[in-house]
C-alpha cells in the first residue's frame, strides 16, 4: 500500500489496479461472511475487525444487521389467532388440536432461541450497539403484551391466561440471559400487572351481562315472560357465575410462574376490589333494567307508564327477589369464599380500609330489594289508576242514568288484578295465614248486608232516609275501631296484592271526590263498589281495611251527590246477582 501511495501512477499501475481489484474481492467476501448466519460468533467478529483495517464504512453495515433483525422479530410476534384455543370445540379433533399447539410453541422457543444468540453475537461484533439491542427485546415484549390486549378482547379462562404468560416468561428468561441490561423482567412485570388486572375486571364485565341475559331471555316460543324461569335463572347466574369466576381466579394464584407469583399480592386485592365494585355496578344495572331511571326520576303520566313494555313489570318483580336472594344466600358464600382462598393482599392501603365489604353490599341489595318491590306495587297501581281514571272522567256523572248493571270498569279492574296476582303468584312465597275480619259493628250502612238499624229506617220517606244514612255513617266512623290501612310491604303474595288493593281503592276515593254526581250515578258508584267487595276481600289478607276503603268510595260519592239516596238492597242484590250469571256464563 505505501508503495503504490508512491509510484501507483508510474510503472506500477498496472499492480495497483490488480490490487484493488483483490481487495474488492476480500471486502465482497468479508462482507458476506458477516451477514451470513451460518457463519460463527468468532468468524463473524473478525470480518468485522479485517474490514475496520481496510477503512471499510463498518457502522452502515451495523445499521444493516440491526434492521434484518428488527424484521425477524415480526416472526416472534405471537399470533392472537394461534393462541386462541377457546374457538375449537374440545370435544373434536383435541389431540390434533394439542399436538399442534405444542409444535406451535416449540417453534416459537426454536426462532426466540436463534434471537438470543444473535442478540449475543452482535454485542461481541458491535460492543456499541447495546442500546438498540435493549430497545429492538423491550419492543418484542411490548409486542407481546399487545396480543395479549387483542386477546382479552375475548373470553378466555385463566388456563389460556396463563398458557401466553408462560410463552411470555420464557423468552423474557432467555433474553434476559444476553441482555441484563434491558431489565426485561421488571418490564414485562408491569406490563403483565396491566393485562390481569385487565383480565379480572373483563371476567366481572362478563359475569354481570350473563346474569343480565338470563333475565332478560324468554321462552322458546317467546309468546310470554316466564318469571320463574328467568328468577332460577338469574340465582344461579349470581351464585354459581361468581363461584366458577372465583374459581378461575384461584387458579391464577395457584399457579407457581415468575410473574404470577409476583402478582399473587395485587390478585387478590383486585379480586376483592372486582367484587365490591361488581355489585355496586350490578346494582346500578338492576335500576338501568327496570327502567326506574326513566319511570320514577322523570315525571311521566299515567298513561306513558301505562303504554310501557308491560313485561317491565314481571322484571321488576324478579329484580326485587333477585336482590333479596344475593343479600340472603350469594353475599355470605361469596365472602365464605373470598376469605378462605382470597385473604392476604395488602398492596392497597391501609387508609383506603378493606377492598371487600360484605355488610355494605348487603345493605345496598336489602335497599334495592324493598326499592323494587315498592317500584313493582306503583307501577301496578298506576296501570289500575289509567282504568279508573278513564272510567271517571268519561261520563257526564251530573246526567247519568238509573243504573241497569254492573259497569265493565269492574271487569277491567278484576282483570289486572288477576294479572298482578299471576305474576306474584310466580315469584313471591304464600305468606301465613291471617286474615283480618272485621265485625258487623264496623260494617257501612251503605252495605247489602241485613242490619237490623238500617232496615228499621227503611219505612221512612226517601229524604229522611237519605239523610239519616248519610248522617249515620258519618257517627258510625267517629266511633269504629281503628283500622290499620297502609302497614308494611312484605315479601308474600298476600302482602303485595293487599297493598295493591288498598292503594287502588284510595285512587278510586280520590277519583270520586273530583266528580259532582246525580242520585243514579251515585248507585252506579254503590252498585259497582258493592259488586267489587266479595273478590277484592277474597283476594286480600286484610278484609278490615278493604272493608273500611270500600266504604269510604261510598261515603266520598254520598258526599259528592245532589241526591245520595242509595239502592234498595233488593235490587242491589238482584242486579249483583244478574253479574254474577253473566259472568258465569
Amino acid at each position: 500500500m505505501p508503495i503504490f501511495k508512491a509510484y501507483g501512477d508510474s510503472s506500477f499501475q498496472d499492480c495497483k489496479r490488480a490490487s484493488e481489484e483483490a481487495m474488492a474481492t476480500v471486502i465482497k467476501n468479508l462482507q458476506g461472511k458477516l451477514f451470513s448466519d451460518s457463519e460463527s460468533i468468532q468468524a463473524r467478529a473478525e470480518a468485522v475487525m479485517l474490514l475496520k483495517q481496510l477503512d471499510f464504512p463498518v457502522e452502515s453495515l451495523k445499521a444493516k444487521l440491526l434492521e434484518k433483525l428488527e424484521l425477524s422479530l415480526m416472526d416472534l410476534n405471537l399470533k392472537a389467532e394461534e393462541t386462541d384455543k377457546s374457538s375449537v370445540d374440545p370435544n373434536e379433533n383435541s389431540k390434533e388440536g394439542s399436538l399442534s399447539e405444542l409444535l406451535s410453541l416449540a417453534s416459537h422457543e426454536a426462532s426466540v432461541r436463534e434471537f438470543v444468540e444473535a442478540v449475543r453475537a452482535y454485542r461481541v461484533i458491535f460492543p456499541d450497539s447495546e442500546k438498540q439491542l435493549i430497545s429492538l427485546s423491550q419492543d418484542l415484549v411490548i409486542k407481546h403484551f399487545e396480543t395479549i390486549e387483542l386477546y382479552l378482547q375475548k373470553r378466555i379462562s385463566s388456563t389460556d391466561l396463563i398458557t401466553i404468560l408462560k410463552t411470555i416468561w420464557t423468552d423474557v428468561t432467555l433474553m434476559d440471559e444476553v441482555l441484563k441490561e434491558a431489565a426485561l423482567p421488571e418490564f414485562s412485570l408491569e406490563a403483565a400487572q396491566v393485562a390481569v388486572k385487565k383480565y379480572v375486571a373483563g371476567k366481572f364485565y362478563y359475569l354481570r351481562q350473563d346474569i343480565s341475559d338470563d333475565l332478560l331471555r324468554r321462552n322458546e316460543n317467546n309468546e310470554s315472560y316466564s318469571l320463574q324461569i328467568a328468577l332460577e335463572a338469574g340465582k344461579k347466574s349470581v351464585l354459581q357465575g361468581s363461584m366458577d369466576v372465583l374459581m378461575d381466579f384461584r387458579q391464577l394464584l395457584e399457579d407457581n410462574l415468575g410473574l404470577l407469583v409476583k402478582l399473587r399480592d395485587f390478585i387478590v386485592d383486585w379480586v376483592q376490589e372486582g367484587f365490591q365494585d361488581f355489585f355496586r355496578t350490578l346494582d346500578d344495572h338492576f335500576d338501568l333494567l327496570s327502567g326506574k331511571k326513566n319511570l320514577v326520576n322523570k315525571e311521566q303520566s299515567m298513561m306513558e307508564v301505562t303504554q310501557s313494555d308491560k313485561g317491565l313489570m314481571g322484571l321488576v318483580l324478579v329484580l326485587s327477589q333477585i336482590s333479596v336472594f344475593i343479600e340472603q344466600s350469594a353475599i355470605p358464600r361469596i365472602t365464605e369464599e373470598i376469605a378462605a382462598s382470597f385473604s392476604g393482599g395488602g398492596v392497597r392501603g391501609y387508609e383506603y380500609g378493606p377492598a371487600f365489604v360484605p355488610g355494605e353490599i348487603c345493605r345496598r341489595f336489602r335497599s334495592a330489594g324493598e326499592k323494587f318491590l315498592h317500584l313493582y306495587i306503583k307501577m301496578s297501581t298506576q296501570r289500575i289508576s289509567v282504568i279508573l281514571r278513564k272510567r271517571f272522567t268519561t261520563p257526564n256523572w251530573v246526567k247519568h242514568k238509573e243504573p241497569r248493571e254492573v259497569h265493565m270498569f269492574v271487569d277491567l279492574l278484576l282483570q289486572e288484578l288477576e294479572a298482578v296476582g299471576s305474576e306474584v303468584k310466580q315469584i313471591l312465597p304464600q305468606g301465613l295465614q291471617r286474615k283480618h275480619r272485621r265485625s258487623e259493628s264496623n260494617g257501612s250502612t251503605t252495605s247489602s248486608r241485613s242490619n237490623p238499624l238500617r232496615d228499621d229506617k227503611m219505612g221512612r220517606s226517601t229524604t229522611n232516609r237519605a239523610r239519616s244514612q248519610l248522617l249515620e255513617t258519618h257517627l258510625a266512623k267517629l266511633f269504629k275501631q281503628k283500622v290499620e290501612i297502609f302497614t308494611k310491604v312484605e315479601y308474600t303474595q298476600e302482602s303485595v296484592i293487599t297493598t295493591i288493593i288498598k292503594l287502588s281503592l284510595k285512587s278510586l276515593q280520590e277519583f270520586v271526590r273530583l266528580q259532582t254526581f246525580n242520585r243514579s250515578g251515585f248507585q252506579q258508584i254503590q252498585l259497582d263498589i258493592q259488586f267489587l267487595r266479595a273478590p277484592l276481600k277474597e283476594s286480600a289478607e286484610d278484609e278490615a281495611a278493604i272493608d273500611f276503603l270500600l266504604d269510604e268510595v261510598i261515603v266520598a260519592a254520598a258526599e259528592r251527590c245532589l241526591d245520595p239516596i242509595p239502592l234498595e238492597p233488593p235490587i242491589l242484590d238482584k242486579l249483583i246477582q244478574a253479574k254474577l250469571v253473566k259472568t258465569k256464563d
